[in-house]
């Protein structure tokens, strides 16, 4: 069963262009901008958020949470796992989950959810949709980000030029994704400091 957050449960509760080639590992061509944020030694943590009321364990390992005919603005989302040290974190467990383009989540399944890891330089890769918007709340993605035998950092990711950013009272701007628009792809990067 699909979900819309009612009112009540919801008050209750990188940048570079995209080319339109795709990448021989079948990602889309990109060009690295600045970090996000930019890290320096002894850099705050990315800031914690809610977890909210739609998170669900046990989601499959996967980078691409697109599947064949959804609707959507599709998004290839990368980044890095950093220490405070601005150190790569390798083996950092990713764990993803939002609203698909109409602002439901998926209950009873698992579509547009899913886990993954990083790689020996800290890098992560998600394919997605941009997650639409429902009553209360601004676009976003959940994340659960854990290095190995660390602590869990839960938090979200917000879009740059959404009206409803100003609106909703769970937005911060240190979790915004830096975006490009290319060739009908969205692509993003946010970099986590994690403790």
């Amino acid at each position: 069963m699909i979900d819309t957050p009612t009112r009540r449960v919801i008050l209750g509760a990188g940048v570079f262009a995209a080319g339109s080639l795709l990448m021989s590992d079948g990602s889309v061509a990109q060009t690295p901008l600045a970090p996000t944020p930019s890290c320096h030694d002894g850099h705050e943590a990315t800031l914690p958020q809610t977890e909210g009321p739609y998170f669900k364990p046990s989601s499959p390992e996967r980078i691409e949470l697109l599947e064949p005919e959804m609707a959507g603005q599709p998004i290839e989302l990368v980044g890095l796992v950093l220490s405070r040290a601005c150190k790569p974190v390798a083996g950092a467990l990713l764990d993803f989950w939002q609203a698909d383009d109409k602002g439901r989540y998926d209950n009873s399944g698992f579509r547009l959810r899913g886990h993954q890891f990083t790689d020996a330089e800290g890098r992560y890769r998600l394919r997605s949709v941009v997650p639409g918007l429902y009553p209360g709340r601004t676009r976003h993605i959940h994340v659960k980000v854990q290095p190995r035998d660390g602590s869990v950092l839960t938090t979200q990711l917000y879009f740059p030029g959404e009206a409803k950013n100003r609106s909703d009272g769970l937005f911060r701007k240190e979790l915004l994704v830096k975006t490009a628009k290319n060739e009908g792809w969205l692509a993003g990067r946010f970099d986590f400091v994690v403790l």
